[in-house]
């Protein structure tokens, strides 16, 4: 049975901090509806009401676009051990770029992978669990290291000059591009 809360408690936290892995919903008022899977040790619950997660460049930045367009997201976590459940945080984000007057304070919540890009910041409205049991029981193996790997061998110049050909989603929406590449020591 899901239940509904207006704010992110202690065994929500635990429950989270548990989890390699979430995902992130978003849609703009048209076009695709976008679901990413996120990895890496890169979320932080900033306070009861408010996370946020450091943004690897990859395939795209479809989040960045819906968020620009339309500031709608659900977090959704899967406990795939036990207990089984399943938490969704919904509410309203946005990205943070390194040129942004919040980057300095928010990044000091994170250990920086090469790649990073940005920081996606989400006040959350409301959270809901439910059950989880049609997820599968699965063990986590390890990290994969093939993303962080090929961001460490770019070249910063080439890094930045690619990010910011990316410009646009893949259905033409703008996207406020990094002019940065991080360096993580």
């Amino acid at each position: 049975m899901a239940q509904f809360f207006d704010s992110i408690g202690e065994d929500h936290r635990a429950m989270i901090a548990r989890q390699p892995v979430f995902f992130t919903a978003t849609a703009a008022p048209e076009g695709r509806i976008n679901l990413s899977p996120k990895g890496y040790d890169v979320f932080r619950i900033l306070s009861d009401t408010q996370v946020a997660w450091l943004d690897l460049a990859g395939s795209g930045n479809e989040t960045h676009a819906h968020l620009a367009a339309d500031g709608r997201i659900t977090v959704m976590f899967c406990n795939f051990e036990q207990p089984a459940l399943i938490l969704r945080l919904y509410g309203h984000a946005r990205a943070v770029l390194p040129a942004d007057a919040e980057w300095d304070g928010l990044i000091t919540h994170f250990n920086i992978p090469p790649g990073t890009r940005q920081i996606f910041v989400m006040d959350v409205d409301q959270l809901q669990t439910s059950c989880g049991y049609g997820v599968p029981l699965m063990v986590m193996d390890q990290e994969r290291p093939t993303l962080v790997k090929y961001h460490e061998k770019a070249d910063p110049d080439e890094w930045v000059a690619k990010q910011q050909a990316c410009d646009r989603s893949i259905d033409g929406l703008p996207v406020r591009t990094t002019d940065r590449y991080l360096r993580h020591d």
